[in-house]
């Protein structure tokens, strides 16, 4: 995971995923951070954002497999929490593992074709 993020995501989104990486001074738009991603995007949202790319950042779909853009979701999550007390994660770290990890797009249809959601 950490290894895909290193090639694929560091050079804009920086070792915490605040949006200062080494590529995104030289960049005409600011990098989003991850703690302001996971507060305004869901899990579909960020995954079909690593997927088919969004505003200047390229789609990865091509690039990786299911997955790979899986383990992308969860690394921003992970990022997003950064510099919280070690309380906060006994706490919550299983939830959000949790909730990463149930393909939500398949439970709710999100990403189905219409013909595919016709009886």
């Amino acid at each position: 995971m950490e290894a895909v993020y290193a090639q694929r995501c560091f050079g804009c989104h920086g070792p915490s995923g605040r949006g200062d990486g080494p590529i995104a001074a030289k960049l005409p738009v600011s990098v989003p951070d991850f703690r302001d991603t996971v507060k305004t995007r869901t899990v579909t949202g960020i995954r079909r954002s690593i997927t088919d790319g969004k505003g200047m950042m390229p789609a990865f779909g091509p690039a990786l497999q299911g997955k790979e853009i899986q383990d992308m979701v969860f690394f921003v999550r992970i990022l997003s929490q950064q510099g919280r007390s070690l309380e906060w994660w006994e706490k919550y770290q299983p939830l959000i593992w949790a909730h990463c990890s149930v393909p939500w797009e398949k439970v709710f249809g999100y990403d189905e074709d219409a013909e595919e959601k016709r009886p």
